[in-house]
């Protein structure tokens, strides 16, 4: 098995699947349908049943029941796409058998290490072999290493029919990480009662309980004057948005909060004096602290705009996920499940906030409770990305795990 993972999650991750959240389209980008299309042939080679894939890229596909049990259909999902953070492009993973606990040159023409130095998470891995980046690209394991999961589950499944199982759907799909993941996602045709997102971080995580979350895009509209002749006349649009910055609570970014702490992440600002731009992520847990953080947002531009002129400052502000804790609680035997399937293989379940969202999020409103399952992944989004093949084996024990025990404790 752990060749067989190996060899699906190098040909995924050299398929440059980056979203592109400029773009209209669904999916995003063209290189989305390249993977997609070869994740239908492969699940037909596996054999599943009724693989599809429809015309916005979503693939899904069936491994039907073994059992005469009355067993809830359950759901197992990874998006295809790669984050838009640092590129994906010509991906050439390094794989690093028996790590030993020293620091990993990626690149020698760049001078690019991985060190635990920098990252002491790496000495949680001495013994296993590691997939890296070769310092000029992500990797792609988020969320590249739950397709491998899932797909190489779904292999082992149809290879051992002794593991008795109810009706289990698979689902691949498009721009997770441009939040638009969920969609144009059937949930009535994929027809689950409820699913796992595998898109979590190191081995153990155990996650039912997102960021409610927003976005905001301010344009503050200056008015160029030649410096010489400003006086009275010029309004720097810079200074403005310096100004609108500097009014949110300094200590609520996300470089200074962790757990259960919400933020406003400046997530890009520019300009020039006549027109400048910002655009900014609302993050929070809690539903009234997150209502009031968009207040606060709203209520400085209002500031501003008595300032500067109503006509100077534009916010638009929407809603793009909520906290799937609340649609979770009620089925909450689902995350329970996971946990003792993680039990059963001597993994210590972290049960955890996500500090982000998954589809997971949005498909847990759409009607199909879902939480997250870890990848065996860290380091997301960046050069420093690296997995651990042991623990993508043991996520993938997992989902044939909790495929075991939803059949286990169903009624005869």
């Amino acid at each position: 098995m752990k060749n067989e993972i190996i060899e699906r999650f190098v040909s995924y991750v050299k398929i440059d699947t980056q979203s592109n959240d400029s773009s209209e389209t669904c999916p995003s980008t063209e290189g989305q349908l390249t993977l997609a299309r070869n994740l239908v042939e492969e699940l037909k080679a596996i054999g599943l049943e009724d693989v599809s894939m429809d015309e916005f890229g979503y693939v899904m596909a069936t491994l039907p029941s073994n059992t005469d049990k009355q067993v809830p259909t359950i759901g197992f999902l990874a998006h295809i796409d790669t984050a838009t953070d640092f590129t994906g492009k010509n991906v050439n993973p390094q794989i690093h058998e028996n790590y030993d606990g020293q620091d990993i040159l990626l690149n020698e023409t760049v001078q690019v290490t991985l060190s635990p130095k920098d990252f002491p998470n790496l000495l949680n891995y001495k013994g296993h072999t590691l997939i890296t980046t070769d310092g000029t690209t992500l990797l792609g394991a988020d969320n590249k290493a739950g397709i491998a999961e899932i797909m190489t589950a779904m292999d082992y499944l149809i290879k051992h029919p002794e593991i008795k199982h109810g009706k289990i759907r698979a689902a691949f799909t498009p721009d997770e990480e441009i939040g638009r993941g969920p969609h144009k996602f059937d949930v009535a045709a994929f027809d689950a009662t409820y699913a796992y997102t595998v898109d979590g971080g190191p081995l153990g995580e155990l996650q039912y309980e997102s960021f409610s979350a927003a976005g905001a895009s301010i344009t503050i509209n200056g008015t160029n004057i030649h410096p010489g002749t400003a006086k009275g006349k010029m309004v720097n649009s810079i200074k403005i948005a310096m100004e609108l910055q500097s009014k949110l609570p300094a200590e609520q970014a996300p470089e200074l909060t962790e757990g259960y702490e919400g933020f406003f992440h400046l997530l890009s600002f520019s300009g020039d004096v006549e027109q400048t731009k910002l655009s900014y992520i609302i993050r929070d847990f809690d539903k009234e602290a997150f209502q009031q953080k968009k207040h606060t947002i709203a209520a400085v531009v209002d500031e501003l705009k008595e300032k500067y002129g109503s006509e100077r400052i534009i916010l638009e502000m929407n809603d793009q996920y909520y906290n799937m804790r609340e649609k979770i609680e009620p089925v909450k035997q689902i995350v329970d499940i996971a946990y003792k399937a993680m039990e059963n293989l001597d993994i210590q379940p972290i049960v955890e906030p996500i500090r982000g969202g998954t589809d997971g999020s949005q498909l847990s409103y759409m009607g199909l409770p879902t939480p997250n399952i870890f990848t065996g992944g860290e380091n997301f989004h960046g050069k420093f990305e690296y997995i651990s093949v042991d623990n993508m084996l043991k996520a993938t024990q997992v989902i044939v795990e909790i495929a075991r025990l939803f059949e286990e404790n169903a009624a005869e």
